[in-house]
């Protein structure tokens, strides 16, 4: 009896002990206040997830780091990347750090954003031939922004092959008042405003004007077909936040531009995004991916309609964390 009683009292000493331990557990501390820079950080980790950390990276966490601006024709080794048909109609034409695309009928061409003046020819026009594409069908180049790695291989195409090039008239400005280009300047040409239709044979392209990484930046929507099933691509123009990291202002009219395409994009049923930068959309790895794509695997560029929506979500809370540290970068 003793020894039962001697058991018990320590097993109750067991159980108050843990009861004890249990309680003087510190509390988990609140979470951060939503209007932070830690609950912009937290949200945008949350809709990042595993699929957008190049964009939480450079835009949340490295935000001023510059990509490629050193490189030059001789660093082919670096940058350099073979052409690929993504869909039956939309060919990515990129190098491993920037892309531009082309978007095809059999009435011509539409190239989205033009790279930097060393690698236009040897990507773009040489990229369309290896994909029996003749250069002398574009008849339309978007630039999505005037920052030398996507507008300085424009003049190759208007005066090469007669394209006509869209741009936000902000930038059009900028690239008149600012300094000689590698290349040259195109000349200024057709005036992209927000809900304007380009249009070659059944491809149209909406232009949805996102203000904010320039003041005239350029985002678009449009479709493409993977095996003939339609797609909706929403096409994000201008995603860093390097240049306006410590303009206040700035920033929330960029916030605000995220939130207007992811808008647009749900509005369309967008499932695919697309960017002029691999990092931010992984194309150069998803290019690869698709190489190895086997019957009935879903497509690498699909990432689904509520993932869209979390890319803009990401670059939204990423400015406003920006906003709120100030100057703190």
């Amino acid at each position: 009896m003793a020894i039962k009683i001697r058991v018990a009292a320590f097993v109750l000493t067991l159980i108050c002990s843990a009861g004890t331990a249990v309680a003087q557990q510190p509390s988990r501390p609140p979470p951060p206040a939503p209007d932070s820079y830690e609950g912009h950080l937290a949200a945008a980790k949350v809709a990042a997830g595993f699929d957008f950390t190049g964009l939480l990276a450079r835009v949340c966490i490295a935000p001023s780091t510059p990509v490629g601006a050193d490189l030059t024709a001789a660093d082919r080794g670096i940058w350099y990347a073979p052409p690929f048909k993504v869909f039956d109609n939309l060919y990515w034409l990129g190098t491993k750090i920037h892309s531009s695309w082309a978007l095809t009928d059999r009435d011509g061409i539409i190239i989205l954003d033009t790279l930097f003046n060393y690698a236009a020819a040897p990507e773009i026009v040489d990229g369309l031939k290896k994909m029996h594409l003749d250069p002398k069908n574009i008849k339309y180049v978007i630039v999505t922004h005037a920052h030398s790695d996507h507008d300085q291989g424009a003049k190759l195409l208007q005066d090469t092959y007669g394209a006509r090039v869209v741009m936000g008239a902000p930038d059009w400005d900028m690239i008149a008042q600012g300094p000689d280009m590698p290349g040259g300047k195109p000349r200024r040409d057709i005036t992209g405003v927000d809900g304007q239709k380009i249009t070659v044979g059944a491809n149209t392209v909406t232009l949805v004007t996102t203000p904010g990484h320039t003041p005239g930046t350029l985002s678009m929507l449009f479709t493409v077909k993977d095996h003939g099933k339609p797609l909706n691509v929403a096409y994000s123009g201008g995603t860093s936040i390097a240049g306006i990291v410590h303009d206040v202002a700035a920033l929330a009219v960029y916030s605000d531009s995220q939130r207007k395409i992811a808008r647009a994009a749900a509005a369309t049923g967008a499932s695919v995004i697309l960017s002029n930068h691999s990092e931010f959309d992984d194309a150069y790895t998803k290019v690869r991916l698709l190489a190895a794509r086997q019957a009935g695997e879903p497509h690498p560029f699909d990432v689904g309609a509520e993932a869209v929506q979390r890319y803009f979500k990401v670059a939204d809370e990423c400015a406003q964390a920006a906003r709120m540290k100030g100057t703190g970068y």
